[in-house]
Protein backbone atom coordinates (compact mmCIF):
# COMPACT_ATOMS: atom_id res chain seq x y z
CA UNK A 1 0.00 0.00 0.00
CA UNK A 2 0.81 3.52 -1.07
CA UNK A 3 0.87 6.90 0.97
CA UNK A 4 0.23 10.09 -1.23
CA UNK A 5 0.30 13.18 0.69
CA UNK A 6 -0.23 17.01 -0.70
CA UNK A 7 -3.15 15.96 -3.25
CA UNK A 8 -4.32 19.45 -3.49
CA UNK A 9 -7.76 20.14 -5.24
CA UNK A 10 -10.26 22.92 -5.12
CA UNK A 11 -12.95 23.19 -2.31
CA UNK A 12 -16.08 22.50 -4.98
CA UNK A 13 -13.85 19.34 -6.39
CA UNK A 14 -16.45 16.67 -7.39
CA UNK A 15 -16.09 13.20 -5.96
CA UNK A 16 -14.36 11.62 -9.42
CA UNK A 17 -11.92 14.43 -8.61
CA UNK A 18 -9.21 12.16 -5.93
CA UNK A 19 -9.39 9.54 -8.12
CA UNK A 20 -8.32 11.52 -11.07
CA UNK A 21 -5.60 13.02 -8.96
CA UNK A 22 -4.02 9.93 -8.17
CA UNK A 23 -3.89 8.82 -11.72
CA UNK A 24 -2.28 11.73 -12.93
CA UNK A 25 0.17 11.65 -9.83
CA UNK A 26 1.68 8.08 -10.10
CA UNK A 27 0.89 8.30 -14.42
CA UNK A 28 -1.39 4.41 -13.95
CA UNK A 29 -4.55 3.26 -15.38
CA UNK A 30 -7.74 3.22 -13.87
CA UNK A 31 -7.63 -0.26 -13.81
CA UNK A 32 -4.06 -0.50 -11.43
CA UNK A 33 -5.91 1.57 -9.58
CA UNK A 34 -7.40 -1.48 -6.71
CA UNK A 35 -8.66 1.23 -4.40
CA UNK A 36 -7.94 4.14 -2.33
CA UNK A 37 -8.82 5.55 0.99
CA UNK A 38 -8.50 9.31 2.58
CA UNK A 39 -6.05 9.20 5.39
CA UNK A 40 -6.35 12.68 6.11
CA UNK A 41 -8.25 15.94 4.70
CA UNK A 42 -7.08 19.57 5.78
CA UNK A 43 -7.21 22.90 3.56
CA UNK A 44 -5.63 25.96 2.70
CA UNK A 45 -7.35 28.65 3.22
CA UNK A 46 -4.19 31.45 2.80
CA UNK A 47 -6.33 32.62 -0.13
CA UNK A 48 -9.79 32.64 1.62
CA UNK A 49 -11.21 33.20 -2.03
CA UNK A 50 -9.41 30.22 -3.39
CA UNK A 51 -9.26 27.79 -0.96
CA UNK A 52 -7.61 23.98 -1.35
CA UNK A 53 -8.66 21.01 0.02
CA UNK A 54 -5.21 19.03 0.74
CA UNK A 55 -5.18 15.10 0.80
CA UNK A 56 -3.32 12.33 2.42
CA UNK A 57 -4.49 9.06 0.52
CA UNK A 58 -3.71 5.63 1.29
CA UNK A 59 -3.40 3.39 -2.13
CA UNK A 60 -3.49 -0.13 -3.19
CA UNK A 61 -2.28 -0.71 -6.65
CA UNK A 62 -1.25 -3.91 -8.72
CA UNK A 63 2.01 -2.26 -9.20
CA UNK A 64 3.14 -0.49 -5.48
CA UNK A 65 6.76 -2.02 -5.91
CA UNK A 66 7.29 -0.72 -9.11
CA UNK A 67 5.82 2.62 -8.13
CA UNK A 68 7.88 3.31 -5.29
CA UNK A 69 11.10 2.51 -7.13
CA UNK A 70 10.08 5.35 -9.84
CA UNK A 71 8.92 7.31 -7.30
CA UNK A 72 12.03 6.46 -4.81
CA UNK A 73 13.13 10.18 -4.51
CA UNK A 74 9.41 11.98 -4.28
CA UNK A 75 8.52 12.76 -0.74
CA UNK A 76 5.21 12.66 -1.79
CA UNK A 77 5.04 8.82 -2.44
CA UNK A 78 5.89 6.37 0.08
CA UNK A 79 4.93 3.17 1.52
CA UNK A 80 2.13 3.40 3.87
CA UNK A 81 3.22 2.76 7.81
CA UNK A 82 2.15 0.27 9.95
CA UNK A 83 -0.27 2.40 12.47
CA UNK A 84 -1.49 -0.87 13.85
CA UNK A 85 -1.22 -0.18 18.06
CA UNK A 86 0.85 -3.35 19.58
CA UNK A 87 0.70 -4.22 23.35
CA UNK A 88 4.42 -3.84 25.02
CA UNK A 89 3.47 -7.49 27.20
CA UNK A 90 0.76 -9.02 28.87
CA UNK A 91 0.33 -9.34 32.99
CA UNK A 92 1.48 -12.13 34.43
CA UNK A 93 -0.99 -14.47 35.72
CA UNK A 94 -0.88 -13.48 39.43
CA UNK A 95 -0.13 -9.70 40.34
CA UNK A 96 1.18 -9.34 43.59
CA UNK A 97 0.20 -5.23 43.78
CA UNK A 98 -2.59 -3.71 40.88
CA UNK A 99 -1.23 -0.67 39.54
CA UNK A 100 -2.79 2.42 40.84
CA UNK A 101 -3.76 5.65 38.62
CA UNK A 102 -4.56 8.86 39.99
CA UNK A 103 -6.90 10.86 38.19
CA UNK A 104 -9.15 10.48 35.49
CA UNK A 105 -8.74 12.93 32.81
CA UNK A 106 -7.96 11.51 28.70
CA UNK A 107 -4.54 10.97 30.47
CA UNK A 108 -5.52 8.84 33.21
CA UNK A 109 -8.13 7.27 31.24
CA UNK A 110 -5.87 5.81 28.48
CA UNK A 111 -3.40 4.58 31.29
CA UNK A 112 -5.96 2.83 32.67
CA UNK A 113 -7.57 1.24 29.34
CA UNK A 114 -3.71 0.34 28.11
CA UNK A 115 -3.09 -1.09 31.53
CA UNK A 116 -6.37 -2.76 31.45
CA UNK A 117 -6.22 -3.79 27.86
CA UNK A 118 -2.79 -5.66 28.56
CA UNK A 119 -4.12 -7.47 32.21
CA UNK A 120 -3.07 -5.69 34.87
CA UNK A 121 -6.25 -4.58 36.58
CA UNK A 122 -5.90 -1.24 37.38
CA UNK A 123 -7.09 0.86 40.26
CA UNK A 124 -8.04 3.87 38.85
CA UNK A 125 -9.34 7.04 42.29
CA UNK A 126 -10.87 9.97 41.18
CA UNK A 127 -11.56 12.95 43.33
CA UNK A 128 -14.73 14.54 41.69
CA UNK A 129 -17.75 12.60 40.34
CA UNK A 130 -18.33 10.89 37.36
CA UNK A 131 -19.37 12.39 34.33
CA UNK A 132 -23.44 12.66 34.63
CA UNK A 133 -23.20 13.79 38.11
CA UNK A 134 -20.11 16.28 37.29
CA UNK A 135 -22.36 17.54 34.62
CA UNK A 136 -24.98 18.14 37.01
CA UNK A 137 -22.81 20.13 39.82
CA UNK A 138 -21.07 22.10 36.70
CA UNK A 139 -24.26 23.47 35.01
CA UNK A 140 -25.43 24.10 38.88
CA UNK A 141 -22.22 26.20 38.97
CA UNK A 142 -22.79 28.38 36.08
CA UNK A 143 -26.77 28.42 36.63
CA UNK A 144 -27.04 28.74 40.60
CA UNK A 145 -23.38 29.87 41.24
CA UNK A 146 -23.02 26.98 43.76
CA UNK A 147 -19.11 25.41 43.69
CA UNK A 148 -18.90 22.00 44.17
CA UNK A 149 -14.63 22.26 45.05
CA UNK A 150 -14.48 18.92 44.15
CA UNK A 151 -16.96 18.22 41.35
CA UNK A 152 -16.66 20.99 38.68
CA UNK A 153 -14.70 21.83 35.26
CA UNK A 154 -11.37 20.56 36.50
CA UNK A 155 -12.29 17.50 38.72
CA UNK A 156 -13.97 14.87 37.55
CA UNK A 157 -14.23 11.95 35.44
CA UNK A 158 -13.20 12.99 31.96
CA UNK A 159 -10.68 15.82 32.95
CA UNK A 160 -11.16 19.42 31.92
CA UNK A 161 -11.01 18.14 28.62
CA UNK A 162 -14.56 17.33 28.85
CA UNK A 163 -16.09 20.89 29.33
CA UNK A 164 -14.14 22.10 26.41
CA UNK A 165 -14.09 22.12 22.60
CA UNK A 166 -12.68 18.26 22.58
CA UNK A 167 -9.87 18.82 19.76
CA UNK A 168 -8.25 16.04 18.90
CA UNK A 169 -5.26 17.33 17.47
CA UNK A 170 -2.05 17.83 18.58
CA UNK A 171 1.70 18.64 17.80
CA UNK A 172 3.53 16.12 19.79
CA UNK A 173 6.18 14.04 17.65
CA UNK A 174 4.73 10.81 17.71
CA UNK A 175 6.59 8.50 15.83
CA UNK A 176 4.57 5.55 17.22
CA UNK A 177 1.59 6.39 15.84
CA UNK A 178 -0.04 6.61 19.47
CA UNK A 179 -2.49 9.28 18.20
CA UNK A 180 -3.71 6.58 16.20
CA UNK A 181 -4.52 4.38 18.89
CA UNK A 182 -5.90 7.22 21.05
CA UNK A 183 -8.48 8.28 18.39
CA UNK A 184 -9.70 5.11 17.37
CA UNK A 185 -10.47 4.29 21.13
CA UNK A 186 -12.53 7.30 21.12
CA UNK A 187 -14.54 6.07 17.41
CA UNK A 188 -15.25 2.84 19.54
CA UNK A 189 -16.29 4.71 22.10
CA UNK A 190 -18.64 6.37 19.87
CA UNK A 191 -16.79 9.22 18.12
CA UNK A 192 -17.74 10.17 14.72
CA UNK A 193 -15.36 8.73 11.96
CA UNK A 194 -14.98 11.27 10.71
CA UNK A 195 -11.94 12.47 13.49
CA UNK A 196 -9.86 9.80 11.57
CA UNK A 197 -9.38 12.06 8.82
CA UNK A 198 -10.21 15.54 9.20
CA UNK A 199 -7.29 17.95 10.13
CA UNK A 200 -9.06 19.38 12.92
CA UNK A 201 -11.25 16.90 14.47
CA UNK A 202 -13.10 17.93 17.65
CA UNK A 203 -16.06 16.03 19.25
CA UNK A 204 -17.42 18.75 21.91
CA UNK A 205 -18.61 18.42 25.75
CA UNK A 206 -21.96 16.09 25.22
CA UNK A 207 -20.43 13.83 22.83
CA UNK A 208 -17.55 13.72 25.13
CA UNK A 209 -19.75 12.33 28.38
CA UNK A 210 -21.51 9.55 26.70
CA UNK A 211 -17.52 8.33 25.12
CA UNK A 212 -16.13 8.60 28.82
CA UNK A 213 -18.93 6.72 30.19
CA UNK A 214 -18.59 3.93 27.34
CA UNK A 215 -14.98 3.78 27.94
CA UNK A 216 -14.89 3.72 31.99
CA UNK A 217 -17.41 0.62 31.10
CA UNK A 218 -14.39 -0.96 29.43
CA UNK A 219 -11.59 -0.71 31.30
CA UNK A 220 -14.65 -2.01 34.32
CA UNK A 221 -15.36 -5.03 32.17
CA UNK A 222 -11.76 -5.71 31.37
CA UNK A 223 -10.93 -5.94 35.54
CA UNK A 224 -10.45 -2.48 36.02
CA UNK A 225 -11.92 -0.85 39.06
CA UNK A 226 -12.62 2.73 39.12
CA UNK A 227 -13.36 5.10 42.35
CA UNK A 228 -15.11 8.21 42.50
CA UNK A 229 -14.73 10.76 45.12
CA UNK A 230 -11.78 9.32 46.15
CA UNK A 231 -9.24 11.86 47.02
CA UNK A 232 -5.66 10.89 47.33
CA UNK A 233 -4.35 12.40 50.71
CA UNK A 234 -1.26 11.00 50.76
CA UNK A 235 1.13 9.02 48.79
CA UNK A 236 3.83 6.68 51.08
CA UNK A 237 7.26 6.56 50.19
CA UNK A 238 10.34 4.71 51.94
CA UNK A 239 13.90 5.66 51.58
CA UNK A 240 15.51 3.32 48.66
CA UNK A 241 19.29 3.59 47.96
CA UNK A 242 19.26 1.34 45.62
CA UNK A 243 17.33 3.66 43.61
CA UNK A 244 19.70 5.66 41.43
CA UNK A 245 19.31 9.43 40.58
CA UNK A 246 21.25 12.54 39.43
CA UNK A 247 22.89 13.41 43.09
CA UNK A 248 24.62 16.29 41.22
CA UNK A 249 21.55 17.99 40.72
CA UNK A 250 18.82 16.76 43.22
CA UNK A 251 21.57 17.41 46.41
CA UNK A 252 19.03 18.22 48.30
CA UNK A 253 16.87 15.24 47.42
CA UNK A 254 16.84 11.56 48.78
CA UNK A 255 15.77 8.51 46.62
CA UNK A 256 12.69 6.88 47.35
CA UNK A 257 10.48 4.09 46.44
CA UNK A 258 6.58 4.34 46.64
CA UNK A 259 4.93 1.87 48.50
CA UNK A 260 0.83 2.75 48.64
CA UNK A 261 -1.44 5.86 49.05
CA UNK A 262 -3.55 6.75 51.61
CA UNK A 263 -7.11 8.17 50.47
CA UNK A 264 -9.12 11.12 52.09
CA UNK A 265 -11.49 8.48 53.66
CA UNK A 266 -9.18 6.62 55.44
CA UNK A 267 -8.50 3.63 52.73
CA UNK A 268 -5.04 2.13 52.31
CA UNK A 269 -3.93 0.74 48.83
CA UNK A 270 -0.31 -0.89 48.65
CA UNK A 271 0.90 -0.29 45.65
CA UNK A 272 4.68 0.06 43.41
CA UNK A 273 3.33 1.88 40.31
CA UNK A 274 1.53 5.13 40.53
CA UNK A 275 0.15 6.86 37.19
CA UNK A 276 0.42 10.34 38.43
CA UNK A 277 -2.66 11.95 36.03
CA UNK A 278 -3.70 14.81 38.53
CA UNK A 279 -4.23 17.63 35.60
CA UNK A 280 -3.12 20.98 36.01
CA UNK A 281 -5.53 22.26 38.99
CA UNK A 282 -4.62 19.63 41.64
CA UNK A 283 -2.82 22.00 44.15
CA UNK A 284 -3.44 20.48 46.90
CA UNK A 285 -1.71 17.12 45.88
CA UNK A 286 1.09 19.48 44.38
CA UNK A 287 1.87 20.84 47.91
CA UNK A 288 1.48 17.22 49.23
CA UNK A 289 4.16 15.85 47.05
CA UNK A 290 6.39 18.70 47.44
CA UNK A 291 6.53 18.24 51.01
CA UNK A 292 6.83 14.16 50.74
CA UNK A 293 10.46 15.51 48.96
CA UNK A 294 9.67 14.34 44.92
CA UNK A 295 11.41 17.08 42.86
CA UNK A 296 9.68 19.16 41.57
CA UNK A 297 10.42 22.35 39.60
CA UNK A 298 8.79 25.53 38.13
CA UNK A 299 7.73 26.09 34.80
CA UNK A 300 6.76 28.73 33.06
CA UNK A 301 2.89 29.23 31.67
CA UNK A 302 0.70 32.07 30.18
CA UNK A 303 -2.14 34.56 31.69
CA UNK A 304 -4.63 36.61 30.08
CA UNK A 305 -8.38 36.84 28.77
CA UNK A 306 -10.83 34.87 26.98
CA UNK A 307 -11.61 37.04 23.45
CA UNK A 308 -15.16 36.71 21.93
CA UNK A 309 -16.21 37.82 18.33
CA UNK A 310 -19.38 37.18 16.74
CA UNK A 311 -18.82 33.74 14.53
CA UNK A 312 -19.99 35.14 11.38
CA UNK A 313 -16.80 38.19 11.65
CA UNK A 314 -13.97 35.21 11.92
CA UNK A 315 -15.60 33.26 9.26
CA UNK A 316 -15.83 35.96 7.16
CA UNK A 317 -11.81 37.27 7.68
CA UNK A 318 -10.54 33.70 7.10
CA UNK A 319 -12.96 32.43 4.59
CA UNK A 320 -14.33 34.94 2.29
CA UNK A 321 -17.19 34.01 0.54
CA UNK A 322 -16.57 30.63 1.42
CA UNK A 323 -18.05 31.18 4.87
CA UNK A 324 -20.56 28.94 5.69
CA UNK A 325 -19.14 26.09 4.01
CA UNK A 326 -20.14 22.81 5.49
CA UNK A 327 -16.63 21.20 4.92
CA UNK A 328 -14.98 23.82 6.87
CA UNK A 329 -17.48 24.49 9.21
CA UNK A 330 -16.55 27.27 11.97
CA UNK A 331 -13.48 29.21 11.11
CA UNK A 332 -10.72 29.03 13.84
CA UNK A 333 -7.37 30.88 14.32
CA UNK A 334 -3.96 30.54 15.62
CA UNK A 335 -2.00 33.98 16.34
CA UNK A 336 1.29 34.88 17.92
CA UNK A 337 2.46 38.54 18.61
CA UNK A 338 5.72 39.03 20.23
CA UNK A 339 5.70 42.27 21.93
CA UNK A 340 8.55 45.19 22.00
CA UNK A 341 8.62 44.14 26.14
CA UNK A 342 10.23 40.44 24.81
CA UNK A 343 6.62 39.08 25.75
CA UNK A 344 5.23 36.56 23.75
CA UNK A 345 1.08 36.95 23.29
CA UNK A 346 -0.77 33.93 21.12
CA UNK A 347 -4.13 32.28 21.17
CA UNK A 348 -5.19 29.40 22.77
CA UNK A 349 -7.95 27.03 23.12
CA UNK A 350 -9.50 28.52 20.33
CA UNK A 351 -13.47 27.42 20.31
CA UNK A 352 -15.37 28.22 16.95
CA UNK A 353 -19.39 28.53 17.84
CA UNK A 354 -19.06 28.05 20.98
CA UNK A 355 -19.05 29.87 24.41
CA UNK A 356 -16.53 31.13 27.65
CA UNK A 357 -16.90 29.01 31.13
CA UNK A 358 -16.51 29.49 34.70
CA UNK A 359 -14.00 27.38 35.42
CA UNK A 360 -13.30 27.92 38.93
CA UNK A 361 -11.71 25.03 41.26
CA UNK A 362 -11.69 26.98 44.59
CA UNK A 363 -13.70 29.40 46.47
CA UNK A 364 -13.34 33.27 45.96
CA UNK A 365 -11.42 32.58 42.61
CA UNK A 366 -12.46 33.32 39.04
CA UNK A 367 -11.43 31.46 35.67
CA UNK A 368 -12.21 31.41 32.64
CA UNK A 369 -12.34 28.58 29.74
CA UNK A 370 -13.33 27.88 26.37
CA UNK A 371 -16.37 25.58 25.71
CA UNK A 372 -17.94 24.29 22.80
CA UNK A 373 -20.07 21.57 21.63
CA UNK A 374 -19.82 19.06 17.93
CA UNK A 375 -21.96 21.56 16.14
CA UNK A 376 -19.78 24.61 17.07
CA UNK A 377 -23.34 26.77 15.88
CA UNK A 378 -22.91 28.87 19.27
CA UNK A 379 -23.44 32.70 18.13
CA UNK A 380 -19.92 33.66 19.31
CA UNK A 381 -16.31 32.53 18.57
CA UNK A 382 -13.84 32.45 21.33
CA UNK A 383 -10.42 32.23 22.52
CA UNK A 384 -7.44 32.87 24.89
CA UNK A 385 -5.06 35.37 24.22
CA UNK A 386 -2.47 35.14 26.69
CA UNK A 387 0.70 36.00 27.61
CA UNK A 388 3.81 33.67 28.10
CA UNK A 389 5.62 34.43 31.87
CA UNK A 390 8.56 33.14 33.83
CA UNK A 391 8.89 31.29 37.24
CA UNK A 392 10.93 34.41 37.86
CA UNK A 393 7.83 36.63 37.64
CA UNK A 394 5.99 34.43 39.86
CA UNK A 395 7.91 36.79 42.96
CA UNK A 396 7.37 40.04 41.24
CA UNK A 397 5.11 43.18 40.91
CA UNK A 398 1.37 43.77 42.44
CA UNK A 399 0.00 40.27 42.23
CA UNK A 400 3.74 38.58 43.35
CA UNK A 401 3.76 35.67 45.51
CA UNK A 402 5.21 35.40 48.84
CA UNK A 403 6.21 32.17 48.42
CA UNK A 404 9.34 31.52 47.13
CA UNK A 405 9.47 27.99 46.18
CA UNK A 406 8.85 25.70 43.10
CA UNK A 407 5.09 26.17 43.83
CA UNK A 408 5.53 30.45 43.99
CA UNK A 409 3.25 29.88 40.15
CA UNK A 410 0.25 28.41 41.97
CA UNK A 411 0.57 31.33 44.51
CA UNK A 412 0.49 33.77 41.63
CA UNK A 413 -2.38 32.22 40.05
CA UNK A 414 -4.66 32.34 43.08
CA UNK A 415 -3.82 36.17 43.15
CA UNK A 416 -4.64 36.96 39.69
CA UNK A 417 -7.82 34.55 40.54
CA UNK A 418 -8.86 36.31 43.44
CA UNK A 419 -8.34 39.79 41.54
CA UNK A 420 -11.20 38.41 38.97
CA UNK A 421 -13.20 37.36 41.78
CA UNK A 422 -13.17 40.77 43.15
CA UNK A 423 -13.34 42.80 39.96
CA UNK A 424 -16.17 40.51 38.96
CA UNK A 425 -18.64 41.60 42.11
CA UNK A 426 -17.28 38.70 44.26
CA UNK A 427 -20.07 36.68 43.15
CA UNK A 428 -18.61 34.77 40.76
CA UNK A 429 -19.81 37.01 37.91
CA UNK A 430 -16.40 37.66 35.80
CA UNK A 431 -15.38 41.05 34.64
CA UNK A 432 -15.35 41.81 31.12
CA UNK A 433 -14.26 44.64 28.76
CA UNK A 434 -14.52 45.92 25.57
CA UNK A 435 -11.94 45.83 23.27
CA UNK A 436 -11.86 49.01 21.87
CA UNK A 437 -12.36 50.81 25.99
CA UNK A 438 -9.42 48.25 27.22
CA UNK A 439 -7.19 49.59 23.94
CA UNK A 440 -8.37 53.40 25.17
CA UNK A 441 -7.70 52.51 28.66
CA UNK A 442 -11.25 53.36 29.39
CA UNK A 443 -13.84 51.62 31.68
CA UNK A 444 -16.26 49.62 29.76
CA UNK A 445 -20.13 49.98 30.82
CA UNK A 446 -22.10 47.33 28.82
CA UNK A 447 -22.07 45.20 26.10
CA UNK A 448 -21.96 46.54 21.79
CA UNK A 449 -22.89 44.16 19.29
CA UNK A 450 -20.75 40.93 20.62
CA UNK A 451 -22.85 39.67 23.95
CA UNK A 452 -20.81 38.04 26.62
CA UNK A 453 -21.25 34.53 26.77
CA UNK A 454 -19.76 33.56 30.31
CA UNK A 455 -21.82 32.20 32.70
CA UNK A 456 -23.27 33.17 35.82
CA UNK A 457 -22.47 36.37 34.50
CA UNK A 458 -20.85 39.08 34.26
CA UNK A 459 -19.69 42.50 34.89
CA UNK A 460 -18.04 45.83 32.91
CA UNK A 461 -15.00 47.21 34.22
CA UNK A 462 -11.34 48.09 33.85
CA UNK A 463 -9.07 44.84 33.00
CA UNK A 464 -5.94 47.06 33.18
CA UNK A 465 -6.60 45.90 36.86
CA UNK A 466 -6.74 42.38 36.10
CA UNK A 467 -3.27 41.26 35.21
CA UNK A 468 0.37 42.50 35.77
CA UNK A 469 1.26 46.19 34.29
CA UNK A 470 3.53 44.07 31.88
CA UNK A 471 0.94 41.85 30.13
CA UNK A 472 -1.41 44.55 29.72
CA UNK A 473 0.60 46.38 27.87
CA UNK A 474 1.54 43.41 25.94
CA UNK A 475 -2.36 42.53 25.05
CA UNK A 476 -2.40 46.42 23.92
CA UNK A 477 0.48 45.70 21.36
CA UNK A 478 -0.88 42.39 20.35
CA UNK A 479 -4.53 43.15 19.59
CA UNK A 480 -3.87 45.85 16.83
CA UNK A 481 -1.52 43.13 15.49
CA UNK A 482 -3.52 40.68 14.91
CA UNK A 483 -6.14 42.82 13.44
CA UNK A 484 -3.72 43.18 10.28
CA UNK A 485 -3.84 39.05 10.19
CA UNK A 486 -7.92 38.52 10.92
CA UNK A 487 -10.02 41.93 9.69
CA UNK A 488 -11.73 42.71 12.63
CA UNK A 489 -9.93 41.30 15.56
CA UNK A 490 -9.60 44.16 17.55
CA UNK A 491 -12.98 45.54 17.01
CA UNK A 492 -14.12 47.74 19.61
CA UNK A 493 -16.92 45.68 20.36
CA UNK A 494 -15.07 42.16 20.65
CA UNK A 495 -15.13 41.86 24.30
CA UNK A 496 -12.37 40.61 27.06
CA UNK A 497 -13.24 38.10 29.88
CA UNK A 498 -10.81 37.81 32.77
CA UNK A 499 -9.35 35.94 33.99
CA UNK A 500 -7.55 32.68 31.83
CA UNK A 501 -4.79 31.23 34.49
CA UNK A 502 -5.11 27.95 33.75
CA UNK A 503 -3.02 27.22 30.10
CA UNK A 504 -0.74 24.55 31.35
CA UNK A 505 0.69 23.77 35.17
CA UNK A 506 2.70 25.95 37.00
CA UNK A 507 5.37 23.10 37.89
CA UNK A 508 6.36 20.24 36.32
CA UNK A 509 7.06 16.68 38.08
CA UNK A 510 10.05 15.79 36.48
CA UNK A 511 10.68 12.17 35.18
CA UNK A 512 13.19 10.29 33.79
CA UNK A 513 13.03 9.85 29.44
CA UNK A 514 13.44 6.15 29.86
CA UNK A 515 11.58 4.99 32.90
CA UNK A 516 8.97 7.34 32.58
CA UNK A 517 9.32 7.75 36.31
CA UNK A 518 9.89 10.14 38.76
CA UNK A 519 13.67 11.69 39.10
CA UNK A 520 14.05 10.39 42.63
CA UNK A 521 10.95 8.62 43.50
CA UNK A 522 11.30 4.95 41.79
CA UNK A 523 7.38 3.98 41.60
CA UNK A 524 6.23 7.34 40.68
CA UNK A 525 5.21 8.04 36.67
CA UNK A 526 4.25 11.50 36.42
CA UNK A 527 1.84 12.33 33.18
CA UNK A 528 -0.20 14.41 31.59
CA UNK A 529 -0.72 17.99 31.86
CA UNK A 530 -0.90 18.19 35.85
CA UNK A 531 2.77 16.83 35.26
CA UNK A 532 3.77 19.10 32.89
CA UNK A 533 4.35 16.38 29.90
CA UNK A 534 0.54 17.44 28.01
CA UNK A 535 -1.03 20.15 26.52
CA UNK A 536 -4.44 18.95 25.27
CA UNK A 537 -6.96 16.35 25.10
CA UNK A 538 -5.12 14.22 22.15
CA UNK A 539 -1.24 14.88 24.01
CA UNK A 540 -2.68 14.09 27.31
CA UNK A 541 -4.25 10.42 26.15
CA UNK A 542 -0.92 9.62 24.43
CA UNK A 543 1.39 10.46 26.99
CA UNK A 544 -1.56 8.13 29.46
CA UNK A 545 -0.24 5.29 26.40
CA UNK A 546 2.85 5.98 27.11
CA UNK A 547 2.95 5.92 31.32
CA UNK A 548 0.82 2.69 30.94
CA UNK A 549 3.73 0.34 28.59
CA UNK A 550 6.40 2.07 31.62
CA UNK A 551 4.37 0.42 34.32
CA UNK A 552 4.10 -2.75 32.62
CA UNK A 553 7.09 -2.50 31.71
CA UNK A 554 8.80 -2.60 34.92
CA UNK A 555 6.05 -4.73 36.85
CA UNK A 556 6.83 -7.54 33.84
CA UNK A 557 10.75 -7.19 34.59
CA UNK A 558 9.76 -7.15 38.31
CA UNK A 559 8.02 -10.61 37.85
Amino acid sequence: MLRLTEIKLPLDHQAEAIEQAILEKLAITKDELIDFTIFKRGYDARKKNKILLIYTLDINTTKDEQLLAVFSEDPQVKPTPDMEYKFVGQAPQKLNKRPVVIGMGPCGLFTGLVLAQMGFNPIIVERGKEVKKRTKDTFGFWRKKILNTESNVQFGEGGAGTFSDGKLYSQVKDPKHYSRKVLNEFVAAGAPEEILYISKPHIGTFRLIMMVETMRAKIIELGGEVRFEQKVAQIHFTDDKSVAFDEETLADYTAKQVTGLTLANGDYIETNHIALAIGHSARDTFKMLHNEGVYIKAKSFSVGFRIEHEQSVIDEARFGKNAGNKILGAADYKLVHHAKNDRSVYSFCMCPGGTVVAAASEEGRVVTNGMSQYSRKEQNANSAIVVGIEPKDYTQGKFAAKDDSVLAGIEFQRRLEEQAFRLGGESYDAPVQLVGDFLAGRKTGDHGKVIPSYKPGVKYCDLSEALPDYAVEALREALPAFDRKIKGFSMEEATLTAVETRTSSPIQITRDRQTMQSLNAKGLYPAGEGAGYAGGILSAGIDGIKVAEAIALSILADN
